[in-house]
């Protein structure tokens, strides 16, 4: 079959690779008929996460059910189904806690309890390095998916694969950093990154009750997908420091919540050479600036998630202004499965609107092509659909 293969970064290539096949009694075999490239595929793309073989990406896919393992009991063959980015097991204490993103069975050479950065990790992902697992993903013409039996949803009929895709990760993610911040109605909620996390989140906000939603870019292209796909006002980041614009937008209050949909590829205003000085002498990977700028930016006693991806330890993070303020905060992956089944609904009654954020649909072959774009944030590219 063809699959999207990580080579190195920067090296993306659409190679020929073996088929998938049922390896333990709960796996599932997908047909994959729609897949998206995401910000997180980025971090490996640019070797902010280290890969030393090749892997197959993708971790937002979905498609049709091609065989199943003997004690997969709720698919069959035929089932249309849309698949969660954190591979779980269902049963261990993590799991029946709803942390599925913290499973003890789905990264076993890897996983442990410290969350360290080359070993102790979480749960295992789809396509996201051996760090997690190792698994293929599903930028691909087909997958295989463990724990079949806990992960996969079926999808109702007469929703197209674009309206119901970005349930994988980025809606599910969106809504997340939403939940987590405990929405009563009417706040401000500002969001660093109007990249498609950051769209969701958005969105996500406003469902939940938000009295005003700011998107935070320094995109131009990207600031206006935030007006008009999130209704949101916005703030040019090149304009100044993101989290003092943001408190002369509030009144000098600052946001109820701030949320981090950029993480650590956050351009640093001190620029690439301080990022390459911090990577050698404090061993950091990418910038910390956006989380910074959402501490500056929330409200004193408000709240601030981060669902950008950071990967090492920080120097100069902001511990004493995160005390000072008195700032709830919240970070970490997506527990999707906890989410999923509420979000089907939604988007499945025009709740939530998911795929206007949808720029380019191409077909897998032209996948390198896809990640340099979206990379540079060139051709308006805010969200790459593929199909295998």
């Amino acid at each position: 079959m063809r699959a999207v293969v990580y080579h190195k970064p920067k090296d993306m290539r659409v190679d020929e690779v073996p088929d998938p096949t049922i390896e333990h009694p709960r796996d599932a075999v997908l047909r994959v008929t729609t897949t998206a490239i995401c910000g997180s595929d980025l971090h490996m793309y640019n070797g902010l996460i280290p890969q030393t073989r090749p892997i197959v990406m993708g971790h937002e896919f979905m498609g049709v059910v091609e065989a199943v393992g003997p004690e997969v009991e709720n698919l069959k063959v035929g089932d249309r189904v849309v698949v969660p980015f954190p591979i779980a097991c269902g049963r261990c204490f993590f799991c029946t806690h709803a942390e599925p993103t913290h499973c003890e069975n789905s990264n076993p050479e890897k996983y442990g309890p410290k969350g360290g950065l080359l070993k102790d990790k979480g749960a295992g992902m789809f396509g996201y390095s051996d760090l997690y697992g190792g698994y293929n993903g599903g930028q691909a013409q087909a997958v295989r998916v463990p724990y079949a039996d806990f992960g996969p949803r079926k999808v109702p009929d007469g929703l197209p694969d674009e309206q119901v895709l970005f349930l994988t990760d980025i809606l599910s993610t969106g809504w997340t950093g939403v939940a987590k911040a405990g929405i009563r109605g009417g706040e401000t909620v500002a969001v660093f990154g109007c990249g498609p996390v950051g769209l969701m989140a958005m969105k996500s906000a406003w469902v939940k009750g938000a009295g005003r939603v700011i998107g935070i870019d320094r995109v131009a292209y990207r600031r206006q997908m935030a007006q008009t796909a999130a209704n949101a006002e916005t703030i040019d980041a090149n304009a100044g420091d993101a989290g003092e614009l943001l408190l002369e937008l509030t009144d000098g209050y600052g946001a109820d919540i701030c949320i981090d949909a950029v993480g650590m590829e956050a351009e640093p205003s001190a620029g690439r050479l301080q990022q390459v000085v911090d990577a050698v002498l404090h061993h950091q990977s990418g910038s910390v600036e956006a989380l910074t700028d959402a501490f500056t930016g929330v409200r004193r006693g408000g709240v601030v998630i981060a669902l950008g991806v950071y990967t090492s330890t920080y120097d100069n993070f902001s511990l004493g202004q995160m005390f000072e303020k008195g700032i709830h905060f919240w970070g970490g992956q997506a527990p999707v499965q906890n989410y999923i089944d509420e979000l089907m609904e939604l988007v499945s009654n025009g709740t939530i609107v998911a795929h206007d954020i949808i720029t380019h649909t191409l077909p897998l072959e032209e996948a390198p092509h896809a990640y340099d774009i979206f990379n540079k944030k060139e051709d308006g590219c805010v969200k790459v659909v593929l199909k295998p």
